[in-house]
């Protein structure tokens, strides 16, 4: 059973993912300091189902005439990616798949390629501009982060959307359920049954 000090970790850093649109691993970090631990080496943070819990529960409490509209309008903006981006096999994970995302949050897909270029290219030949960074991938070497904006007229704002490119092989091991059995992402069919049932939760 989480601890009282996990239970209030859990609930700051679920308003700073709400309020200020940041990831889960900083927020945490940044609640424990807020709460005045200078070191979350000493302090058991909470996991991520349990953050998840008190996004959700803070959603529902401050959030629940607005958040419903920005998240369709945010796979709406997924949907026209992986409907451009299909032949890579994407796949829309993070806030926007879970049904907790506000209008605060990026699209983030993944992309599962022959060759790590392809996505690149296609982006190039469709003129689109885009940022290259890059992250620690499943093996734990450096994958490419290819980073483009897109309008949303429902937002009335640009989206960021990133989209990780991945080894082809890395798609079966990504399909697993997290611990409570729900998926950590969808294909575009998913997506398209969320939209169309108008769900909240993947």
């Amino acid at each position: 059973m989480p601890s009282d000090l996990s239970t209030e970790l859990a609930s700051a850093a679920a308003r700073l993912i709400v309020e200020e649109g940041m990831e889960y691993g900083p927020a945490k970090r940044r609640a424990a300091r807020d709460l005045g631990k200078r070191s979350t080496r000493q302090v058991d943070l909470p996991d991520n189902d349990q953050v998840e819990d008190e996004v959700r529960a803070y959603i529902a409490l401050f959030c629940a005439d607005t958040q419903p509209a920005e998240l369709r309008a945010l796979r709406e903006v997924a949907l026209l990616w992986m409907e451009r981006l299909q032949e890579f096999r994407p796949h829309l994970y993070g806030a926007v798949w879970r049904g907790t995302a506000t209008r605060l949050n990026s699209v983030r897909l993944e992309l599962f390629c022959d060759d790590s270029k392809q996505a690149e290219l296609a982006l190039i030949d469709r003129r689109v501009d885009y940022d290259v960074g890059s992250l620690d991938g499943p093996r734990g070497e450096q994958i490419d982060v290819l980073t483009v904006s897109s309008p949303s007229a429902a937002l009335g704002e640009e989206v960021t959307v990133h989209l990780t490119i991945l080894d082809r092989d890395d798609l079966r091991g990504a399909l697993k359920p997290d611990s409570r059995g729900r998926s950590e992402r969808g294909d575009l069919a998913g997506l398209r049954r969320l939209l169309a049932s108008d769900e909240g939760v993947a």
